[in-house]
């Protein structure tokens, strides 16, 4: 690995300096602009969150770049505040992203998100679909769209919930990876359906939310009456319900769970 004195500091002027184009290159100016953007942003979206530092050299293995390449751009981001560099030579994300990323959570709009695709899954099934967001041992009805079917979920938005009871619940407790033979099952699934075990009157299934790298952010719920939901017929609305939650997933990116829980108190 090269020393980092034999790499000459990245000029004063960052327009300068992202205008620097791939070795070997003779793109046009303004291609060469966009593409210094699209390097500095590969670099900050290296940064998986399960390591707080990352050598030079596994960052430019990350984002396919030479290491002299991500040196320079990574002293710009952090002039700029948005890379912090260690004694050794290792980067982590600064404040600056930290900043950005509240500004995305306070500007984002959690029923727009989530609201258009409980309706499509309710639209589909008939049913009434939910969205539980959780905290410890309990999870939290956050939306809800009833169905047309004509009975209606008896959960409204905002009550709480064990996780060891009802689909809804066992499928977060799965997907954070807490051990048991049940558990293994949902997983290998990908969805789990209960009949009258939170309440003898209501059945439902369920499937676990996944936001950015697999983060847990909840489950969604397809449910109703007992007696018009069997077996058979909730399976048949199992794979609209993992649809759903994968939906979900991409919509709320990389919000983080904890801005959700923000949303209710258990």
């Amino acid at each position: 690995m090269p020393q980092q004195s034999r790499f000459k500091p990245p000029p004063v002027t960052p327009k300068r300096l992202l205008t620097d184009g791939p070795e070997g290159t003779s793109a046009r100016p303004g291609d060469e602009n966009v593409a210094a953007v699209a390097r500095a942003l590969a670099i900050l979206t290296a940064f998986e969150g399960d390591e707080l530092f990352l050598p030079l050299a596994e960052l430019a293995r990350r984002t396919g770049m030479h290491k002299p390449t991500v040196l320079r751009l990574a002293r710009t981001l952090a002039a700029a505040r948005f890379l912090v560099r260690r004694e050794d030579g290792a980067w982590r994300l600064g404040p600056a992203a930290g900043w950005m990323g509240s500004r995305y959570q306070a500007q984002f709009d959690l029923d727009a998100a989530i609201e258009p695709i409980l309706r499509q899954l309710s639209a589909a099934t008939g049913e009434s679909a939910s969205f539980f967001v959780f905290e410890g041992n309990l999870r939290s009805c956050l939306m809800r769209c009833e169905g047309t079917a004509g009975v209606h979920s008896q959960i409204r938005s905002g009550e709480v919930f064990p996780l060891d009871r009802g689909s809804a619940g066992r499928v977060i407790s799965a997907a954070l990876g807490e051990p048991g033979d049940l558990n293994e099952r949902i997983r290998q699934r990908g969805f789990h359906i209960t009949r009258g075990e939170r309440n003898s009157k209501m059945a439902s299934v369920s499937a676990a939310v996944r936001g950015h790298h697999g983060a847990v952010l909840g489950s969604v719920s397809t449910a109703g009456p007992v007696e018009r939901l069997t077996a058979s017929v909730l399976a048949r609305y199992a794979p609209a319900t993992v649809l759903a939650a994968k939906q979900l997933g991409l919509a709320l990116g990389a919000m983080p769970s904890t801005a959700l829980r923000a949303t209710w108190h258990p």
